[in-house]
């Protein structure tokens, strides 16, 4: 059985409900990977043993598949600890302090800083905020403003440059017959990717100050700085020790390894695939960190060794995240066949051509938030769109693949189980549910112009 019809779509809607309602992402992903373990035992007619065992057949096997991501994660982590115990992190910070003189000014380094690491979203989410947290804190932004930040300027820039592991990835996804094309039909669907162009348009305009904002994000950021409380998450580093920073660092120290990250990620990325790519970066990063600060003393071996162990250790919380938002979606598209599902309602709708890039958009947004996994949304609807316009207008290719990206990210955005949320929040050191909830309403906006956007370009066009 290919689907399992409406009952696919039991796990993400329990997902989606209970985090929105409890506000606590790892039980409401267990119960939604739980949900759906028991309605494919129950329709298979397998006992209840059987879907215990389709849980840990599931999460093991997405955690061995998605092993290098793992390894890049923990090693980044490793690689953000040692800059922060070296006192790069603080160097850093202490310059950009002296230099920008606003929060605005803040708000914009933030987002060139997102713009410049357009190599993969993982690395932009963590990095990006681990360089730029001290700083906002100083100047009393919120700590959910950092994270909408750093989630706006990650998944779109991504999607938007033609190198990147996005970028990579769309052109596996692309029929046979496209794929030879496939870097230059990514170049010409960026100008009509509007999701991701009206989201950047959109951070940009609202670093301008937190009396721009809008709904509870206006909230947060006022008692920012009314009450000094930027809404930091001390979860994520409960039962360890503050890690003692060293006075002999210098903004060199943060700078030489992150570029060091980057020159390797952009190399190894025209080689390998993304994950073990971003992988073999990080440790070469870290390699190269170790070499660059022992010998100079400005920390020993044993505070390097210390310092590697506990970035690791601050990664597992999220990691704990990621592995249970791989699982739900592996049970959404491998176990019951969810994104199927929604494809052949979109199938089975018998749109006019015209109405297909609004229609895609919708879907892929659609399916997006229900899983969590955009790139499953691209893998499975930009096949279809693709296959649709080779055989009714082939004219309409470019616009259509824009489409299905712009709402593959659009979803990705909103959903409180997408791995790209989860890592902007702990970039940011953010309580998750106050990031989706303050990110919800400017995606949504976006989202709307974008979908307008569609419907006219689809009328005129096709």
């Amino acid at each position: 059985m290919d689907t399992f019809g409406l009952w696919s779509l039991v796990p993400p809607l329990v997902a989606i409900v209970l985090a929105l309602v409890t506000r606590e992402i790892v039980l409401s992903l267990f119960a939604a990977i739980f949900s759906g373990a028991a309605v494919h035992a129950a329709l298979t007619h397998a006992g209840p043993i059987a879907a215990f065992k389709t849980i840990v057949d599931l999460l093991g096997g997405k955690t061995a598949e998605n092993m290098p991501m793992v390894l890049f994660l923990c090693l980044l982590g490793a690689l953000v600890s040692v800059v922060t115990r070296a006192g790069g992190a603080r160097a850093y910070g202490e310059w950009a302090y002296r230099r920008l003189k606003s929060e605005t000014a803040v708000n914009l380094m933030t987002i060139v800083m997102g713009l410049i690491i357009f190599i993969d979203d993982y690395f932009n989410c963590l990095t990006v905020g681990t360089v730029m947290r001290p700083v906002t804190d100083k100047f009393k932004i919120s700590r959910a403003k950092l994270a909408y930040l750093i989630d706006t300027t990650a998944a779109p820039v991504c999607i938007l440059s033609p190198i990147s592991s996005w970028a990579a990835y769309v052109i596996t996804c692309l029929p046979e017959g496209l794929q030879a094309k496939g870097l230059a039909l990514c170049l010409a669907a960026a100008p009509l990717n509007f999701y991701a162009i009206l989201s950047l348009a959109m951070v940009i305009l609202f670093a301008f100050g937190h009396k721009l904002d809008i709904g509870l994000m206006r909230r947060m950021e006022r008692t920012a700085h009314v009450r000094h409380d930027v809404g930091a998450e001390v979860v994520m580093r409960e039962g360890l020790e503050p890690i003692p920073v060293s006075d002999r660092g210098h903004v060199i120290d943060l700078v030489f390894p992150i570029l060091a990250l980057i020159g390797f990620a952009t190399w190894f990325l025209t080689r390998y695939e993304a994950g073990g790519a971003l992988a073999l970066a990080a440790l070469l990063a870290l390699v190269l960190s170790f070499l660059f600060l022992v010998p100079r003393r400005v920390i020993d071996y044993h505070q390097f060794a210390a310092a590697t162990l506990f970035g690791i250790k601050t990664m597992v919380p999220a990691l704990v995240l990621l592995v249970l938002a791989w699982g739900i979606s592996a049970v959404c598209n491998d176990l019951l066949g969810t994104g199927k599902y929604i494809a052949s309602l979109l199938v089975r709708a018998h749109l006019s051509l015209a109405f297909l890039p609004a229609a895609l958009f919708a879907t892929a947004a659609t399916f997006a938030f229900a899983t969590g996994a955009s790139w499953g949304a691209i893998g499975i609807l930009v096949p279809i769109g693709m296959s649709v316009c080779q055989a009714v207008e082939p004219s309409a290719v470019v616009l259509t693949l824009a489409a299905t990206l712009a709402g593959s990210v659009m979803g990705d955005h909103c959903s409180p189980i997408a791995d790209t949320t989860i890592l902007s929040s702990t970039g940011a050191q953010c309580k998750h549910m106050n990031h989706v909830m303050t990110q919800i309403p400017y995606a949504l906006v976006a989202g709307g112009l974008s979908l307008l956007g569609y419907l006219l370009a689809g009328a005129l066009f096709l």
